[in-house]
Formats: structure tokens, sequence, C-alpha cells
């Protein structure tokens, strides 16, 4: 199953890449997809001017291939804290890997409520090759899932110097597909808000954890944590993002994450993408395993 996902995935990459991928018909501006930098209206399509319809797939989050990924401390023996099962012997990983992400979104409704909400779909995938690792056949570490309702609302307003573009909240579900010692699993209700300034844009998320009756991972939110900042800064074509997750614990239970991106011009539509991750949760199987991991590949998607 994993190498179908992957299989399937590499397709989509090759056809966005090389543009042989419809997604937006009637578009004239066949640009618009791949400038480096796009407007929270954009990106939304918060007003009339930036308007395409529904059930057009659009960009989500950054879509890369990272070629090499190093981590200082792999997951070689993953543990659930309420789990009775564990491995039989720990896992023989490399510490250097691959990865990759893909994120689409479409618009299923718009105007909802007297004009006034967007509902969308989203889906984000990961995945995490141990393709170095010939001793054990270059198999597929992890693989996580994020299917999505998000439902968007624009509004307009100035706050700390910043313009106010959007809130909202997401129905989120993200899992990696497998079984006993290794499943992993959430469901949250996140809250989103969107901000604006010259070429900053702000992102806070907040959210709170869905429990279920099955549940190997329950106090995962004390180590991915309970909300995030996403913050972008674009400098000509070169893109800067952090992402900081924080479980809003206070002494041994502080934890969270940072993520760090760097994307830069190659040629063209094709950039280069150096990531920098310290922290808990780096994948669903590693939320309450901590490392520091660096790699460098390209991005096809800021």
């Amino acid at each position: 199953m994993g190498r179908q996902s992957f299989i399937i995935t590499i397709l989509l990459l090759t056809q966005i890449f090389t543009g042989q991928y419809v997604f937006s018909q009637g578009n004239d501006d066949q640009n618009w997809y791949f400038k480096n930098s796009k407007s929270l209206s954009e990106l939304w399509e918060l007003d009339d001017e930036h308007q395409r319809g529904t059930f057009i797939l659009t960009s989500y989050k950054p879509i890369y291939i990272t070629a090499v990924k190093f981590s200082t401390n792999p997951n070689e023996f993953p543990v659930a804290e309420n789990s009775t099962k564990v491995l039989n012997e720990p896992n023989k990983l490399n510490a250097v890997e691959s990865k990759f992400q893909i994120s689409l979104k479409t618009k299923i409704f718009h105007g909802m409520f007297d004009g006034k909400m967007d509902l969308w779909m989203g889906y984000s995938q990961r995945a995490y090759w141990q393709i170095y690792n010939t001793e054990r056949s270059r198999p597929f570490r992890e693989l996580n899932y994020q299917p999505e309702i998000i439902a968007n609302f624009p509004i307009q307003f100035k706050i700390l110097g910043f313009d106010a573009k959007m809130i909202g909240a997401a129905v989120i579900h993200e899992s990696n597909g497998q079984s006993d010692p290794i499943s992993r699993s959430w469901n949250r209700i996140a809250f989103h808000a969107g901000f604006e300034k010259g070429n900053w844009q702000v992102m806070l998320k907040p959210w709170i954890r869905i429990g279920s009756k099955i549940d190997d991972n329950e106090n995962i939110s004390d180590y991915i944590g309970r909300g995030e900042a996403d913050i972008t800064y674009d400098w000509g074509r070169q893109r800067f993002r952090a992402i900081a997750r924080h479980s809003l614990n206070l002494g041994d239970k502080s934890r969270g994450s940072l993520q760090i991106n760097w994307s830069f011009p190659i040629y063209k539509n094709f950039n280069g993408h150096f990531q920098l991750f310290d922290g808990y949760g780096e994948t669903l199987i590693d939320y309450n395993h901590r490392q520091t991991t660096f790699g460098i590949g390209v991005s096809l998607i800021n």
C-alpha cells in the first residue's frame, strides 16, 4: 500500500511540475498557480477579484521533495504511552532518509450563510522514505494522511499594523494508517485567523483535541501541541517560513516544536528547499520522541 501511494503521489507531482495537471479550468493566467508569493485573498479567494469557482484543485501547504534529511536521534523503538503492545525489537533505521509532502485543497461550497462563508476540503500527505537503507530494502518508515473540512470567513480590519483577512474553523483527522503497535491517529477541531502586512503573512491556529474510546496516544497534545503560529516572509523570490507549536503547558510538560523552511529559486518555477526541525512530532509515530532534523531538496509549490 505504501509503494502504491508513493507511485500515485510522484505521478501527481510530475504532472504539477510539468504543467500537465489542470488546476483551474478557464483560467487564462497559467502562471497564477506557480507564483512564488500569493496573498491570502488569492489563496483562499476572499474577494470577488479572486473567485475561481468550486471543485478546482489549488495548492494548500507547500509541495516539496527532500532528497536528503538527517536526524540526530532516529526513533528506532516507537512506543505509545497507553499501548500494551510494543515492537519485538528495535527498527534498524538510517539517520539519513528522504521526505516528501503533497497538499491540495478545493472549495466545495461558496457563499454559504448569506454569502459569508466558504467551505473547503483539504488533503495533505507526508512520506518518510528510508531510501538509503539497503539493509531493510528501502522501506517507507512512515506515511501521514491528513484530510480536513475547512469553513472560512473573509474579514477586513486592522490589528497591530496587520490586515486581518480571514477567520474560520476546521475538522482535521490525521493518521498513519498502521496497526498496533505503531498505529497513531488523532482528531481535532482547529480555529484559524490569517493576517497580512507587506511581505509578511501570519496564521494563528489553536485547536481542541477530540478524544476516542480506542486511543493509544491520548496525550499527543502534550507533545505535538495545542496550537501553532505559522509565519511567512517573502524576500524577492526567496521565502522564509517558521511554524511553531506548543503544548501551552509549563514546567516539564512545556513541549512543542519549531520548523524553519527556506525556499530559493533555482530555475523558473523550480526552487531549492531547506528545512530544519527541532522538537516533538515531526511525524505521528514520533509524537512523543524529540529529535532535530535538517534536510535539503526541491520545492515545487511554496
